[in-house]
């Protein structure tokens, strides 16, 4: 019996239907920018494995450091105790974040960042008496995760239908979703904020916190918005007193071309969720990171104000010892040369897509590059699946998003293989759709 095989048997795989999906490819081993199957057969990974690998498979210094790591320590209640590795990443990750955050609160992916994030927003005002805050504000389209507070917040993502009537009810307004030669991006924005501030001119004493992908929405299509409405929502919402969360998940370390959105965007919210790329790919680990003024409401002289929220895992020695080898990687002047060199690549290969008929809306930020195809097709549909084999059939690891191609290598990839992998597509997207 294969592998794939014996994987019917026994295992459930996330967003897979699997009375109609094919086979999972079986892959026995990783190498820089690809992935091999048990037939030798390689795949460039073009979405980095689900957005979480940054510097390439089996990179050696990370698992080096997990391997020495895992000789002195591999665990140890985060309650009550600490290590070395989990204070210098708290350490280091606020050196390269934005100034004004204080504390670092760990976890162990993406959802539960951002699920710790609404609790320490919703706590906040509590811990200062005020209980009216019970409102948060989202956006259309967001993904924030699949647990139930991340879930509500998302759930005009497409994802979450079943679980609708279990949601908390969250105020959600338009993304200003902008790609190359929009003519009508300030217009759009003007009209958003202004929906924003006629809301909290109502509601502003009920509001706890915004929530927002900055710059990119990943999981509903890299939709992506200026760093100039980023700025003038930070001013609008200070001026009514509301907190804000960035949830940088999959934006964070690098992708958008600086270390992190709030960096690129030069804005600073109050709490920031980071996971994915956080240890390179290679264990889960997670962060949600926060500024002195909202620690320190949680501080009493009982446990009544404290967070009462953690993980078996929280701050695991492993997933420590891992993202400080990779930010090491990150801020190397080789890293930086090669997010630049991708940036530039989607910049020339883009423009040159403009006359194309089968495609619209061509954007990039950073790393990440993608553009709608002319054509009806939802996210799982007959059509997106067949242009996922298809791409796959040339030893290209590309998953599109419904109508929604997109590119996101790790940093490890060469200019050639970026170079083919945009020929490749151009070639399979002119023939599923012509």
């Amino acid at each position: 019996m294969t592998l794939s095989e014996r994987d019917q048997h026994t295992i459930w795989h996330p967003y897979t239907q699997h009375k109609i999906s094919s086979w999972p490819i079986p892959i026995t081993r990783g190498e820089g920018a690809y992935l091999i199957d048990e037939s030798g057969k390689r795949y460039l990974d073009l979405v980095s494995s689900w957005f979480v690998n940054l510097h390439g498979h089996a990179e050696p210094t990370i698992a080096k450091a997990i391997y020495d790591q895992a000789l002195k320590l591999e665990q140890v209640i985060f309650s009550g105790f600490t290590h070395e590795p989990a204070v210098q990443l708290a350490d280091e990750l606020l050196a390269i974040l934005p100034k004004g955050f204080s504390k670092i609160f760990y976890s162990d992916n993406g959802s539960t960042a951002v699920e710790v994030a609404l609790k320490m927003a919703y706590q906040y005002w509590r811990n200062r008496g005020e209980m009216k805050r019970q409102r948060f504000i989202a956006f259309d389209g967001a993904y924030h995760g699949d647990t139930f507070g991340a879930m509500a917040v998302g759930k005009n993502c497409g994802f979450f239908g079943n679980f609708d009537p279990l949601l908390f009810e969250v105020k959600m307004f338009p993304y200003p979703t902008t790609w190359l030669n929009d003519n009508t991006i300030e217009e759009k924005e003007n009209a958003i904020l202004q929906e924003i501030k006629t809301y909290l001119e109502n509601f502003h004493d009920e509001v706890a916190a915004l929530i927002i992908e900055p710059l990119i929405q990943g999981s509903s299509g890299m939709r992506m918005c200026r760093p100039e409405f980023l700025r003038a929502l930070q001013r609008l919402l200070q001026e009514y007193g509301i907190l804000q969360i960035y949830d940088e998940v999959m934006t964070g370390f690098g992708r958008t071309g600086d270390l992190f959105a709030s960096l690129k965007s030069n804005t600073t919210p109050d709490i920031i969720c980071l996971a994915k790329g956080l240890t390179g790919g290679f264990l889960p680990l997670a962060a949600t990171v926060c500024n002195e003024k909202i620690y320190e409401t949680f501080l009493g002289d009982d446990f009544k104000k404290a967070l009462a929220h953690g993980h078996s895992y929280t701050a695991n020695p492993l997933g420590c010892a891992a993202a400080l080898a990779s930010l090491k990687l990150l801020k190397s002047t080789e890293t930086l040369e090669k997010i630049a060199m991708i940036e530039r690549v989607h910049r020339e290969r883009l423009a040159n897509l403009e006359e194309f008929p089968l495609i619209k809306h061509r954007r990039f930020c950073g790393t990440i590059a993608a553009f709608d195809l002319n054509c009806l097709a939802e996210y799982g549909s007959k059509e997106s699946v067949q242009l996922r084999k298809q791409f796959l059939e040339r030893g290209l690891l590309i998953r599109p998003l419904g109508n929604v191609i997109y590119l996101m290598p790790p940093y490890c990839i060469t200019e050639r293989e970026l170079q083919n992998t945009y020929d490749i597509v151009i070639h399979e997207v002119e023939g599923a759709i012509a």
